[in-house]
């Protein structure tokens, strides 16, 4: 039983405790019936497509093995840290992220808002790739899989081959031909639409219609390779040079934000329906332990079935090459195809692709549809009537939003978005969370609220983390994708000025709501302007009766514990 995100049915114990924070006492907030819920659910949303898709999508472009230093090293440094600082400002708030950012620092309430954005957005080409499992779920109960031969309508014959063509640059393999012009029905260029791709289309409607029937009532809850060898061997050895191109530690940086959901906003809304005094430390390293290992194993897993295809075809696994998410709907069918019982397991694998983009999709769904009910409900609910309405209209929207993708050229659509959402406005607005409750707020405050929940004060890496390292490597990392800015690219298809032009606006669309919110705070306070600004950066969570008595400060304390310990 898995729980999506804050409109999920957690169960009630009916009474507030007296671990209840002072802002919420009196309040008959759900909890999770159980910690194994909670698990659960974070794990699921935060194991989905990306750990199967992107995870070896990025290794493979950067250099195997030396993908995963940055990796893991961004893991460690930023996403223990940030998951830790994201489960306590839930756990401790009882709020979702709009309303626990507007308490934590009224100044930059912007910053919850932007969370359900990116998140709604996120999600509105996310499915997409739902809608791609499933027209390949389709396609794999034939008798013949349709991606195995060339002798297909949709084949280019002169132009086709059954295994990957290597250097030959005129060929395309069949498999590639099948997600080219059966799957997309690929034009030339972002400039040509096409019309719809009417059967894509309607897997997309399927794939809506099974999130809302998930949602509108709320979520209760291999035999060996030849070959496989050498794949391995290349997503394990690094290319070192490869640790030198910032590309390597922007995209690493992305990846570990977007696997673990860091500043989506769906975990400080899960993690509100904790018990007060849950052990967050214990759940942010069996997540991120989990995510890490699940994304590690998919990609022995796919380069696994890279280093089968070089060997049967007799070419080195860096000329198995594909774009973007081809290197699972492209390289693993056509090992799916020539392994025997193919007709169980290709089913199986594209159901495995559902269920894991499923769990992700309910969280960016459910934090959407919560935060209209709980800022508009009253007013909503006056035309809808119903809250299943809601659901609905929400579903609805991200579908319209999601056809240009399902265009003959939405390839490029589904690019361009993923470049400017899941990387560029991500990071951004990653360093503007990590700003507004480790400096702003104050290192010392976050401390307060771990140790009342947990009887003790967050370790000194993590305060360490939350501090120093955390704010200035995303700060680094945002400086150098601005400066060593790569424009989005799909294969040798280079997208014109406009379309780069709307990949900004595409940035802007979650970030822009960071400045809206504190010009509006701004104007809504009194007195002079630095009177105002002192007002908006004050926080309105009370932590007054965190430690009604406070140790001495100890003078031999080494200088490091002082800073750490005292209010930023």
């Amino acid at each position: 039983m898995e729980l999506g995100a804050e409109n999920s049915k957690p169960v009630s114990d009916g009474k507030a405790t007296a671990d209840t924070p002072a802002d919420d006492a009196g309040a008959q907030r759900p909890t999770w019936s159980g910690q194994l819920e909670f698990i659960l659910a974070t794990v699921g949303y935060a194991v989905g497509l990306g750990n199967v898709w992107r995870f070896p999508y990025l290794c493979y472009s950067s250099g195997g093995g030396a993908f995963i230093v940055p990796y893991l090293t961004m893991v460690f440094l930023c996403g223990v840290p940030l998951l830790c600082m994201e489960f306590a400002v839930g756990q401790y708030t009882r709020l979702g992220p709009v309303h626990a950012f507007a308490k934590i620092c009224p100044l930059l309430k912007g910053v919850g808002l932007a969370t359900i954005v990116i998140s709604f957005v996120f999600c509105t080409f996310y499915n997409v790739l739902m809608g791609w499992a499933l027209f390949y779920l389709f396609n794999s109960f034939r008798g013949t899989l349709p991606w195995s031969s060339c002798n297909n309508t949709w084949n280019v014959v002169g132009n086709c081959s059954s295994g990957f063509p290597g250097n030959a640059t005129h060929l395309q393999s069949s498999s590639q031909q099948f997600f080219d012009h059966k799957l997309l029905e690929k034009t030339s260029g972002i400039d040509e639409a096409g019309g719809l791709q009417w059967e894509l289309f309607g897997c997309l409607l399927l794939s809506w219609i099974i999130i809302y029937l998930c949602i509108f009532k709320g979520v209760k809850s291999t035999g060996k390779l030849p070959g496989a060898k050498e794949g391995i061997l290349y997503f394990v050895t690094p290319v070192w040079s490869k640790l030198f191109d910032v590309k390597v530690w922007i995209n690493a940086a992305a990846q570990v934000f977007n696997s673990l959901g860091i500043a989506y906003g769906c975990m400080i809304s899960m993690a509100s329906y904790n018990k007060f005094n849950n052990n967050i430390t214990r759940d942010v390293l069996i997540v991120s332990i989990t995510n890490s290992l699940t994304s590690i194993l998919a990609g022995l897993v796919i380069f696994s079935a890279v280093g089968y295809m070089s060997h049967k075809h007799n070419l080195p696994v860096d000329n198995i090459a594909t774009d973007g998410p081809g290197l699972v709907f492209v390289v693993y069918p056509e090992v799916l195809s020539t392994m025997p019982g193919f007709q169980l397991w290709a089913p199986l694998f594209f159901i495995m692709l559902l269920c894991l983009g499923l769990d992700s999709q309910f969280g960016n769904v459910e934090v959407t549809v919560t935060f209209l009910k709980d800022e508009f409900g009253i007013k909503v609910l006056q035309y809808l009537k119903r809250e299943e309405l809601l659901a609905l209209v929400v579903c609805i929207v991200g579908l319209v939003l999601g056809i240009p993708h399902v265009s003959k050229g939405g390839i490029y659509v589904f690019q361009l978005m993923d470049h400017c959402t899941a990387v560029v406005s991500l990071i951004c607005l990653a360093f503007f969370e990590v700003v507004t409750v480790c400096w702003i707020f104050g290192v010392s405050r976050l401390s307060l609220m771990v140790k009342r929940m947990r009887g003790r004060s967050p370790s000194i890496f993590l305060r360490l983390c939350w501090l120093l390292f955390c704010p200035l490597l995303i700060l680094c990392i945002l400086g150098s994708s601005i400066v060593h800015y790569t424009p989005p690219r799909y294969g040798k298809y280079i997208y014109p000025v406009w379309a780069k032009l709307v990949g900004w606006i595409i940035s802007l669309v979650s970030i822009v709501w960071i400045p809206l919110g504190a010009i509006h705070e701004i104007y809504n306070s009194k007195g002079s302007l630095l009177q105002r600004i002192k007002q908006a950066v004050t926080p309105t969570l009370d932590l007054d009766a965190l430690d009604p008595q406070p140790e001495k400060q100890n003078l031999d304390e080494p200088v490091l514990e002082k800073l750490l310990s005292s209010s930023v």
